[in-house]
């Protein structure tokens, strides 16, 4: 992706070194399937096993080993051959939902709406896309809309502070749909490029706080139709298959625009983003692979399919 072409190398590097356990998992069961060499259906039948093992999903998964199969079914093949197919194939899948996070200057501000459950890391991606947009020289608002819990408020200001960006905050148990709203009309007047806007960790099956939620996306519309422009669903990629059924709830009442994957230094199952990727066609923005806002990167779907199952990295992308 443009913008990104200086860093390659050195971003291929720390995407490979935060998917370690991903990658490991991968490597391992790649090795133990391919010791005959031969991709013959055995092969095949477990190589199909081990990708959903990795959380891909069995739709992936079986499109995967079907190409696969076509192309070199009974071929004598290396280990690095089939990591390389497996990465062309996975990439396939996620070229067309990498897309980029374009703040737009001319709303001042850019209203960008922060969804997910409570742990997915949410109010510290916050603060992260914070530091990237000041580091840009926008300026930067943040709404403390998780009213609910008075440590992601304290989180918030900790990143304000840190960032230089002012954060609007209520009470414990305030309305968060009013905060949002006194947020939106001050970043407006007093001229911010972006408004983050944090909301309380949903749980999908608590109705009456995602009746809150599509309360808050009432009201900011109040003051422009078109807002919030980004309704961010961020995803811990730890939670494996709970991440599909996070995003389905989510996308019906947040209208989620893109997803914000974190944690995937944490997990042998970094195949969860390929299964969201594949099954709800949602622009992946950016991947979470570190503690630092170095680690919050831009999504690139070639390093991150390389990445993933240990191939090396593509001399045309470095």
């Amino acid at each position: 992706m443009s913008g990104t072409d200086g860093k390659k190398p050195g971003f291929f590097a720390r995407l490979k070194a935060g998917l370690t356990r991903s990658t490991q998992a991968f490597t391992q069961g790649i090795t133990r399937v391919f010791t005959r060499r031969r991709l013959d259906q055995a092969a095949l039948d477990e190589l199909e096993e081990l990708l959903i093992g990795a959380d891909m999903g069995a739709k992936v998964a079986a499109d995967v080993v079907a190409e696969l199969k076509r192309t070199r079914f009974n071929a004598d093949v290396t280990e690095e051959e089939i990591r390389t197919a497996l990465a062309d194939e996975i990439v396939k899948i996620l070229r067309r939902v990498s897309k980029p996070l374009l703040i737009r200057p001319e709303l001042r501000p850019h209203v960008v709406l922060m969804a997910g459950v409570n742990g997915s890391g949410k109010t510290t991606t916050i603060g992260k896309l914070a530091q990237k947009y000041r580091g840009e020289g926008l300026k930067v608002m943040l709404a403390a809309g998780d009213t609910f819990r008075a440590a992601a408020v304290e989180q918030l200001k900790v990143w304000g502070e840190r960032t230089g960006c002012p954060v609007i905050a209520k009470e414990t148990g305030a309305d968060a749909a009013g905060l949002a709203y006194e947020a939106f009309e001050r970043a407006r007047n007093e001229g911010y490029d972006v408004l983050l806007i944090d909301t309380a960790g949903r749980l999908q099956n608590k109705a009456g706080l995602m009746a809150e939620l599509e309360k808050m996306v009432r009201v900011i519309k109040k003051i422009d139709p078109a807002a919030p422009h980004n309704a961010i669903l961020v995803l811990d990629a730890t939670t494996g298959q709970n991440a599909v059924a996070q995003a389905e709830v989510f996308r019906e009442t947040a209208k989620i625009s893109g997803v914000i994957m974190t944690k995937l230094d944490g997990t042998a199952r970094g195949g969860i983003l390929v299964s969201i990727a594949e099954k709800f066609d949602l622009p992946i923005h950016y991947i979470g692979v570190g503690e630092t806002a170095d680690d919050l990167q831009a999504f690139d779907a070639e390093q991150f399919s390389r990445a993933l199952v240990g191939a090396s990295s593509n001399p045309s992308q470095g």
